[in-house]
């Protein structure tokens, strides 16, 4: 009897310290590269967004924004931020979605009772370079880490909505504003482990391929505050993936960031 009461004892402990490990928002993935004959370190290409402008997409029943997305070549990311759907990405049968970026001046997207047949004609070409990014901030912006950037912004690019700064795994990833953090996770391909910062109506900012994530969304932050840790997760390097957006749309950062 005093063994199973030991046993008993010791089980409880065992679930106490279980649960109290799952109360806590630190969450990290390693992401080691494969060694050995044949063996390869390339990670699958990340994908990229191509708007398809003037484009729509009716939701039916049991689709998600994932997979509306990944149908129309565009990521989950920017399909939700040109649709301002918030976190967690939930959408409903008959809502239409736009498969492009909005200037603010199209009118908003409607469910139709019947879509009209359309005659298919030659595809419509449209400027490779958007609109200019806005004049100015009021956000005190700061860099998010230290570090080279090894990839620059570039204008209607879809594959560098961003810029890429590289330094070594755990590094403090830190907000570039003050905000709220709206997203924090891993389900956006191309993004591995994801922090989203919402600064005002106009601005967010993103970082991506973090180690390890160390704020839930809800979470007010500081800019400076570290909010991650830089790793590869999505990528092929130790690295941090920055962005600014601004009413949906990416602008270069480094417009906005202080000169180093």
């Amino acid at each position: 009897m005093q063994r199973m009461d030991t046993w008993r004892w010791m089980v409880a402990v065992l679930a106490v310290l279980v649960l109290a490990g799952c109360g806590r928002s630190r969450v990290v993935r390693e992401y080691p590269h494969r060694a050995g004959p044949g063996a390869s370190s390339a990670l699958p290409p990340v994908r990229v967004s191509q708007p398809k402008y003037g484009a729509t997409a009716l939701v039916q029943r049991g689709q998600t924004v994932y997979r509306i997305a990944t149908e129309n070549g565009i990521t989950a990311l920017d399909l939700a931020l040109w649709n301002d759907i918030p976190p967690p990405y939930t959408i409903h049968p008959g809502q239409r979605l736009r498969l492009y970026p909005s200037d603010r001046r199209d009118p908003p997207v409607r469910p139709v009772a019947a879509a009209k047949p359309v005659v298919a004609g030659p595809p419509q070409q449209r400027p490779a370079t958007p609109p200019p990014a806005p004049a100015g901030s009021d956000l005190a912006w700061r860099w998010p880490a230290d570090g080279a950037v090894v990839a620059t912004f570039a204008g209607g690019d879809p594959t560098r909505q961003g810029i890429d700064i590289a330094g070594k795994a755990g590094q403090p990833v830190r907000a570039s504003a003050d905000g709220v953090v709206v997203y924090s996770g891993s389900g956006l391909v191309g993004y591995g482990e994801l922090v989203i910062v919402k600064h005002n109506d106009q601005w967010l900012s993103a970082y991506g391929h973090n180690r390890a994530r160390l704020v839930n969304e809800g979470a007010l932050v500081k800019a400076g505050q570290q909010i991650a840790e830089m790793g590869r997760s999505g990528a092929s390097r130790d690295m941090l993936h920055f962005e600014i957006r601004y009413n949906g749309k990416p602008v270069n950062p480094q417009a906005y960031l202080p000169a180093r």
